[in-house]
């Protein structure tokens, strides 16, 4: 499909899956918060982060039946009227809280960032990242079988059979064979070993076994907080940013990174907008584009100059230069952008819109999608209560037609190519979407950032600046951040809060 197609009828989305939902009155652990969700890149993995630091990945089956050959797994991929479902594979614990003593800085374990690399040999690797530390974890599931040593003689005693089972498990006992299980890889051995003496064997499969381990700590490259990590489609590299400054990392190479974009200005007072993104081109290795907090996006490419922002192209949205408020910075910045899977256009997300950029055309967005418009008059209060800085994510479909993104309420809006502003798709993330909240966020302490400073928000906001009234159309405690859209199929997995929701359409 095109991103210019025709208008198209509004496709039927249905509740598939959840993961992790809270029985009635369970209260929400903040733990337990998902922070991060990322495909892999043939929809077969989701890996999922948190707070805690944990990254748990899901693993894509068929319904009840897991033993289809591959051709069958391909017909049925094909298939139009089978949706993907997934079961829990396994989870790790990627970070722990730390403490920087030169700083004074306590280091949260919370992931901020899971990006799926290249997967050689069946293996998959995974990079997650917190504020400080990035990691490469491999991540290696086997089937787990239990063994049986059958006599093929009927008068054969008892003793003997049990003397060769037990010989069957000193013989294999380096392929992982635990109470009678054992891996994929020691069926031969066991084989060989228990025909020699007239027995056979019985392979029973009894289900599966991951280990996670971590192959490569990246460290020590960030003074700021990284938001962002993005894997190049060469295989190789992958970047990292913070507020200031954007790292290129080779895989292999953990004690060493190169700097290709550095905003931070000689006097921190000069600052004016930070880096909120960044994202690899999907199939030019050498591009890729981050925004800011002015509402920028920047394309970089790496072959022109080492420090790639100086020859950068800026798309903006030069329509929405007019009246100025307080809060017209604040609400333009970007939190997140993502690539079409054609490279020639970008989704992007700010506090109020969705927008939709063309590459080959750097003065205005294509398409603006209004997300929770009703709420710009509730600007006073948002920013008192802090809800006007919560980032949300976006996301795009396979075939470049569909776009969506969170709000509160924990609601998912999904939009269509050709729509124009009308939501296609709006639903609360819950088994009960009937569900209305009347609950609203309790003021939380000011935060202090440098998105806050490059904004000038040092300077308070008048209490009396806005009437105090708690009457908002949404319970903005309820929020959904997070989202990631399958690459090949209508399928998008949302969190809200600790829980899991998986929709297909």
């Amino acid at each position: 499909m095109s991103l210019h197609s025709s208008s198209r009828a509004p496709i039927d989305w249905r509740f598939s899956q959840v993961f992790g939902e809270r029985a009635p009155g369970e209260e929400l652990q903040d733990a337990d918060i998902i922070s991060a969700i990322e495909f892999d890149k043939r929809g077969d993995h989701l890996a999922v982060g948190d707070r805690s630091g944990r990254v748990v990945i899901f693993k894509r089956s068929y319904a009840s039946n897991e033993l289809y050959s591959q051709s069958q797994l391909e017909q049925l991929d094909s298939t139009p009227t089978l949706h993907p479902e997934y079961r829990y594979m396994t989870e790790f614990q990627s970070h722990e809280p730390e403490f920087d003593y030169l700083r004074s800085l306590e280091i949260e374990e919370k992931i901020n960032s899971v990006r799926w690399c290249a997967a050689p040999n069946g293996a998959l690797f995974i990079l997650s990242t917190n504020d400080k530390t990035i990691k490469l974890w491999k991540v290696k599931e086997r089937k787990l079988k239990k063994a049986n040593a059958l006599c093929p003689d009927p008068h054969v005693s008892s003793e003997n059979a049990l003397l060769a089972e037990r010989s069957f498990v000193s013989e294999t006992e380096e392929t992982s064979i635990t109470n009678g299980y054992q891996a994929e890889s020691g069926e031969k051995v066991a084989n060989q070993s228990l025909s020699s003496q007239g027995y056979s064997l019985e392979i029973a499969n009894i289900g599966y076994d991951a280990r996670s381990s971590c192959q490569r700590t990246y460290a020590h490259a960030h003074d700021f907080n990284i938001h962002s990590i993005s894997t190049n489609s060469d295989g190789e590299t992958f970047i990292s940013a913070d507020d200031l400054r954007i790292n290129l990392w080779n895989l292999q190479i953990s004690n060493q990174c190169f700097n290709i974009v550095d905003i931070k200005p000689a006097n921190m007072e000069d600052l004016t907008e930070v880096i909120t993104s960044a994202e690899f081109h999907p199939v030019h290795c050498n591009m890729l584009a981050y925004s800011s907090s002015r509402g920028f996006i920047y394309l970089v490419d790496m072959r022109q100059s080492a420090l790639c922002d100086h020859n950068a192209r800026i798309l903006q949205d030069d329509d929405s230069h007019g009246f100025k408020s307080f809060f017209t910075e604040i609400i333009a910045s970007i939190s997140d952008i993502k690539f079409a899977a054609d490279g020639l256009h970008i989704l992007s997300r700010d506090y109020l819109s969705l927008k939709l950029w063309d590459l080959r055309n750097e003065s205005k967005p294509i398409k603006v999608y209004k997300i929770h418009e009703h709420l710009r008059a509730k600007l006073p209060e948002l920013y008192n209560n802090d809800a006007i800085f919560d980032k949300f994510d976006c996301c795009v479909s396979g075939d470049g037609s569909h776009f969506a993104t969170g709000s509160y309420s924990n609601l998912l809006r999904v939009f269509s190519d050709g729509s124009g502003s009308k939501e296609v798709f709006t639903i609360e993330a819950s088994k009960n979407p009937n569900r209305k909240s009347l609950l609203t966020a309790a003021p939380r302490a000011r935060r202090t950032s440098l998105s806050n400073l490059a904004r000038g928000f040092y300077r308070q906001v008048h209490e009396n600046s806005f009437s105090g009234s708690n009457d908002t159309s949404c319970d903005l405690s309820s929020k959904l951040l997070h989202l990631a859209w399958h690459p090949t199929a209508n399928m998008i997995a949302c969190a809200a809060g600790n829980s899991l929701f998986m929709y297909y359409a």
